[in-house]
């Protein structure tokens, strides 16, 4: 989240619009219902003791947020949110144990492995 909210300024800063209008807005409203419903549903389902479905839901709901403020990007965005999606998905129905390897590879390998192409393709 940190590094979107550097790299949204540098872009507003760059096309000469404050950060409050314009490209960090629209990736404010994009990315921020996800997270606050991922927030929420965490604080439910650890009182229900249901912790085991973290990892899956926190990858669905930031892969929805991508894919939401990745419309406003480049091609590749989406398609890594969808990505995340589906590894979130796959947790959700993998057994709990496994969810630390789930989150290595969303919240890790992902990130890596699409920041690597977007860096090479589109200059960062």
């Amino acid at each position: 989240m940190g590094i979107g909210v550097v790299t949204t300024a540098m872009k507003a800063r760059a096309i000469g619009e404050p950060i409050r209008s314009g490209p960090g807005r629209k990736f404010v409203l994009s990315l921020a219902p996800a997270l606050v419903a991922g927030a929420v549903l965490t604080a439910v389902l650890f009182r229900a003791g249901l912790s085991g479905m973290l990892p899956g839901l926190w990858l669905l709901l930031y892969g929805a947020g991508i894919v939401s403020a990745g419309t406003n990007s480049v091609r590749v965005v989406p398609v890594m949110g969808f990505t995340s999606m589906l590894l979130g998905a796959a947790a959700l129905l993998a057994p709990a144990a496994w969810g630390d390897w789930f989150m290595a590879a969303g919240f890790g390998g992902l990130q890596i492995g699409f920041g690597w192409v977007i860096a090479r393709r589109y200059g960062g």
